[in-house]
């Protein structure tokens, strides 16, 4: 069956969510190999986040110990869902919003998908823009962020002065008791005496590239938040101009083109990982960053923080997603415990989140190597590549939701991909401001989180009410063979993916939802009305699936139980696009539709002659 999917000239259904399919009249395009799927799904599901977010929430939720709860989400949870998802989209060969015909009611699902993906890709792309901005700030020689610059407070350490006690008074200086030495000697600096009493008076030197990226990039140390966000900055808004350039670019010639692009960007960031590994490992204090990143903290754990070939390749994507995880891991700490043995303070002091690791921390390593720039620029370019291919995965989903919906507008496709990425730049300009990493913190906490945990329960629901064993069918009438490549395994891999599908997996989702609601806080630096906004991001999932499920009883035929029922069950436009493998289908689903166009012609056509007939008696 999955080979004759992969032509174009028999006749399909396409997904029209106006009603009424039409045979050979919007063909879906198709990748032009079984690697093009393949680079597409990794360059996905590896983006930025494997490269800060991991590590970070590794580091800071006991080291070797997070790879348990981590682990555990991975097997049961993300593989699951993911191989879940990429089986009902490419049986039925629609998108987030139309392929929901198995259970309609949570037709929502598909809306609530593309709504995350918008919110995603509004912000996702201004990282992407701050990398280009380092590239050509690379460029540079020494690089802007070597030392303390004109933009630096008085609290930068290159223009932080350390004199003894002694030194101070010599210098006609008053040795403070908060550790700093009062002296008209350095009037534009900031002198100290004593650096631990200067630290428990909570005055925290910073290092240039941490104030280069906060003042100089974005502005954000300039007294602007989220309560004002200050001015556009032109330069982010140039960079934020090219990377939707790109991405426009790419898109607007279909997978066709995309699907040959991620070749490289998914791959080359996997090149650069592994040159910048061989340099961090041979650092002075790796070895110590190394052990501190792997070593568990077993008492972290109780925090709150805490063909068969078509299987095989979203296999492969999720193991590729994990391994890079950990690899890129081993890169950031061991920068991370050189940066310790260079500042000579702790590795959970140098530490951040976000945004930051990638745009302070690594940057003020790479200042300490012999050919700063070709390291900056490398690195930077990595970032990149590492974001667009997932970017361009993301603005894919919304397009192809959108499309689904008005097949006509795949005609234009260039005018489509062009206003959408155009509403998505310009719902980005906020984040070029002054108060940008506010607004951007704001998106990045509310508009996914508990989105995708409602989705993925829905899912489940939805999968469980279907019928897990039709939809092994379905998937081994796609594959063409039985579920595993040998025999013997068939049923422990039934057992398996409807054990997840059906118990372990939605009970897992339920427990973290549950957990994080409980533990759920608020963002303190905000005030309280920007809360509401996040809420309004947060309720967007839940939104559409609620309406649009009551939508689809209120307008369905019958008796309400009829109305109900027929919401929970496939309508007869579910199926494979094509109609050969309908075919397939109806052999082993009693009732299957094989021609639901023909069908709705003879309907519509009984109910002209009924009204007709009942026109002419009366």
């Amino acid at each position: 069956m999955s080979r004759k999917s992969e032509g174009t000239n028999s006749q399909a259904l396409s997904c029209d969510s106006e009603g009424i399919s039409s045979r050979s009249l919007h063909i879906r395009e198709q990748w032009t190999g079984k690697l093009d799927f393949l680079f597409s799904s990794l360059g996905y599901a590896v983006g930025l986040g494997n490269v800060w977010r991991f590590p970070y929430l590794a580091y800071s939720n006991g080291g070797g110990a997070f790879f348990i709860p981590y682990f555990t989400m991975v097997i049961f949870v993300g593989t699951p869902i993911f191989v879940m998802e990429t089986i009902i989209g490419q049986f039925s060969s629609c998108g987030p919003t139309t392929c929901w015909d198995f259970c309609p009611f949570f037709k929502g699902c598909g809306f609530a998908m593309v709504t995350v993906s918008f919110l995603t890709c509004v912000y996702y792309n201004m990282i992407i823009a701050w990398a280009f901005y380092y590239v050509y700030a690379s460029l540079e020689s020494p690089v802007p962020w070597y030392t303390c610059g004109k933009w630096s407070t008085k609290y930068c350490v290159d223009r932080v002065h350390i004199l003894s006690q002694e030194e101070c008074h010599n210098s006609s200086g008053i040795a403070l008791s908060n550790g700093i030495c009062q002296t008209r000697l350095h009037n534009d600096s900031l002198v100290l005496w004593n650096r631990t009493l200067a630290k428990q008076s909570g005055i925290a030197l910073t290092f240039p590239a941490k104030e280069y990226f906060e003042r100089r990039v974005l502005g954000y140390g300039l007294g602007n938040d989220i309560t004002n966000i200050g001015p556009m900055r032109i330069e982010l808004i140039l960079s934020l101009t090219v990377a939707w350039v790109i991405v426009i670019v790419c898109l607007a010639k279909g997978i066709r083109v995309s699907g040959k692009i991620v070749y490289l960007t998914a791959t080359s960031p996997y090149l650069m990982l592994i040159i910048l590994f061989l340099r961090g490992i041979r650092l002075p204090g790796a070895g110590k960053g190394i052990q501190y990143y792997i070593l568990p903290n077993m008492s972290a754990l109780s925090s709150a923080k805490v063909r068969q070939l078509f299987v095989l390749d979203s296999l492969v994507v999720c193991v590729g997603n994990s391994a890079t995880s950990i690899f890129a891991g081993f890169i950031v700490f061991s920068f991370l415990g050189f940066l310790s043995f260079d500042l000579n303070v702790p590795i959970h002091q140098v530490a951040e989140a976000g945004p930051a690791l990638a745009f302070t921390i690594y940057p003020f390593c790479l200042t300490k190597l012999p050919g700063t720039n070709f390291w900056s620029v490398l690195f930077f370019v990595t970032i990149i590549l590492l974001g667009i291919d997932s970017q361009f995965v993301l603005v894919e989903t919304v397009i192809t939701g959108i499309i689904d919906m008005k097949p006509r507008l795949r005609e234009q496709k260039w005018i489509t991909v062009v206003t959408i990425c155009g509403i998505m730049f310009f719902l980005g300009l906020p984040l070029t401001c002054n108060g940008g990493l506010d607004v951007m913190e704001l998106m990045d906490t509310y508009s996914s989180g508990w989105n995708v945990i409602c989705i993925a329960l829905c899912e489940c629901t939805a999968l469980h009410l279907y019928g897990l064993c039709r939809f092994i069918k379905d998937l081994e009438a796609m594959i063409g063979q039985q579920f595993c490549l040998y025999n013997h395994c068939t049923r422990v891999c039934r057992f398996w993916w409807i054990s997840c599908w059906g118990i372990i997996t939605p009970s897992l989702l339920l427990f973290v939802f549950l957990f994080s609601a409980v533990n759920q806080t608020r963002i303190e630096k905000f005030p309280a009305w920007v809360d509401y906004i996040g809420w309004g991001m947060l309720s967007s999932a839940t939104f559409w699936i609620l309406v649009i499920g009551a939508y689809v009883i209120v307008t369905a035929q019958g008796t309400i139980q009829q109305r109900i029922y027929s919401a929970f069950v496939p309508t007869i436009w579910w199926g494979p696009a094509l109609y050969e493998n309908r075919i397939t289908v109806a052999g082993y689903v009693e009732g299957f539709t094989v021609d639901p166009e023909a069908l709705t012609i003879i309907s519509m056509k009984n109910e002209v002659e009924n009204k007709e007939t009942r026109s002419t008696l009366y």
